[in-house]
């Protein structure tokens, strides 16, 4: 066993250093989202209620969440001459978002909800209801 110490201490010394913190954590995931979601153009490329596919309903709108900090802010979407606001927000670790639109089109309701993050990778954003297993599928294509 005393032979194999120096190996485990090496093996414990590796995985400590190679573990990041949970503020280097978070920063990571500011950066991230600060540099590929934040003040960026995105489309909606697939939005699914129960199977019924309601992408037209979002065709031409340009959605852009606004940075007033890392954890929520503004949020517009404008097609042609008409803008809507609302706000966004997101929970410390980035796997939630949620959606608020005020005065939408009935047609946002389906947007303004609470979302989780199933896939962050880009072009993509892919997102499905929070705590719930309703059939609801939104896609956001960066532009």
């Amino acid at each position: 066993m005393m032979k194999n110490f120096p190996l485990i201490v090496f093996m414990f010394l590796l995985i400590g250093a190679s573990c990041k913190s949970k503020s280097e954590r978070i920063a990571q995931w500011e950066e991230y989202f600060e540099t590929n979601v934040l003040n960026r153009n995105f489309t909606v490329s697939l939005a699914q209620d129960n199977g019924t596919d309601l992408t037209t309903n979002y065709t031409g709108y340009t959605f852009v969440l606004l940075k007033t900090d890392f954890y929520h802010g503004p949020l517009q979407a404008t097609k042609g001459g008409s803008m809507y606001t609302g706000t966004w927000s997101c929970n410390e670790d980035y796997s939630k978002l949620i959606i608020t639109l005020s005065n939408p089109p009935s047609e946002f309701a389906f947007l303004s909800r609470g979302w989780k993050f199933t896939s962050k990778k880009f072009p993509t954003l892919k997102l499905a209801p929070w705590g719930s297993s309703e059939a609801l599928v939104l896609y956001m294509f960066r532009q």
